[in-house]
């Protein structure tokens, strides 16, 4: 039977769950959710995020808001090496590439996703069975005033090449911290975007992507 964790009602709540996390599986936390923990993660690579929501009380699920909107936090799960190093870069948001015109910075869903964020470290190597792998300490980041410049920069630039038609040259590469990713489970789904003459054209759907060297430095920030 599947338990109900309700909203933490404060952030120091939420840390505090959050940190009494820490040093248990995955598996060990489902079995205390009444959950099973699946054989492998590739049908499966959202389980455990899903899971941490589940024993933190998220429940924003699927809709396009913070995971925790009536504290203003957001829940990124980070597979990390031995070293403690990000093994992947971290989804933010799916990105819009129609109506676009007139949006500003702080209007924009990344902006207030990656306002405050809690950041749970989790064991990602492939070698270890999803339900053997050990949560670390939790991290609750703001960005400073230079990561908050880096990250309205990278957008910016992107959302001028969406607004320009432009989004089928955008690579990986654009962009020093953000990045523009196609975001569908395969390449069959499609999705409007602006074409070079202004009308409407199809593509497939993009995300937005913290690179792997931008969250390598938020969790150095912490644990040195």
């Amino acid at each position: 039977m599947n338990t109900i964790i309700p909203p933490p009602e404060s952030v120091e709540q939420l840390l505090q769950r959050a940190e009494s996390l820490a040093g248990l599986t995955l598996g060990q936390l489902a079995l205390s959710l009444g959950q099973t923990a699946p054989q492998n993660l590739r049908r499966d690579k959202g389980w455990p995020g899903q899971l941490l929501e589940m024993a933190l009380g998220a429940n924003a699920g699927s809709k396009p808001q913070q995971d925790f909107l009536h504290l203003g936090v957001e829940l990124k799960s980070i597979p990390v090496d031995i070293q403690g190093q990000p093994l992947e870069t971290t989804y933010v948001c799916v990105a819009p590439l129609v109506n676009i015109t007139g949006l500003r910075w702080q209007q924009s869903l990344v902006y207030h996703k990656l306002q405050q964020v809690l950041w749970i470290p989790v064991q990602g190597d492939r070698t270890l069975a999803p339900a053997d792998r050990r949560i670390g300490m939790p991290i609750l980041w703001r960005p400073d005033a230079e990561q908050q410049r880096l990250l309205q920069q990278d957008w910016e630039e992107i959302m001028e090449l969406i607004s320009l038609g432009k989004v089928s040259s955008i690579t990986a590469r654009h962009g020093e911290v953000l990045q523009l990713r196609p975001k569908a489970a395969n390449s069959r789904t499609l999705t409007e975007s602006i074409a070079a003459d202004g009308s409407l054209q199809l593509t497939n759907p993009r995300g937005f992507y913290l690179k792997t060297a931008f969250t390598r430095q938020i969790l150095r920030q912490y644990f040195g």
